[in-house]
């Protein structure tokens, strides 16, 4: 990064106070999980970092709608191991121009996700 270059950490947006994001929807439209940063101007982007949590007796797939929900353009399906503590979701993915990350799982409520956002400008 040159010397005006930040990246600043920040909560999911959908997020309250950093805590995690339970999962309740189960078809399209997901879980609001975060919005980006507005705009396309080069060099400003949300850098996504995501990690699922499954509570459930069994398995359960997750589905990100990563800025659409278009298949596969913007489709992510990770298969959650019931309690095996956080698995990486999206691992430092960029998003902008308001795009939204949504989710949604296969059992409603039983699913969260934690992550951050750096918010990067150069």
């Amino acid at each position: 990064m040159s010397s005006s270059s930040s990246a600043v950490k920040r909560k999911l947006s959908g997020s309250t106070d950093g805590k995690a994001i339970k999962v309740a929807a189960t078809t399209t439209p997901g879980t609001t999980i975060h919005t980006a940063v507005s705009g396309t101007t080069a060099g400003t982007y949300d850098e996504i970092w995501l990690w699922a949590f499954n509570s459930h007796t069994a398995d359960v797939l997750l589905t990100i709608e990563y800025g659409g929900a278009t298949d596969p353009d913007n489709i992510i399906e990770v298969t959650i191991p019931f309690q095996s503590g956080l698995v990486p979701v999206i691992p430092g993915l960029i998003l902008q121009n308001s795009l939204v990350v949504k989710a949604f799982a296969a059992v409603a409520d039983v699913v969260t996700l934690v992550g951050y956002v750096n918010s990067i400008t150069d």
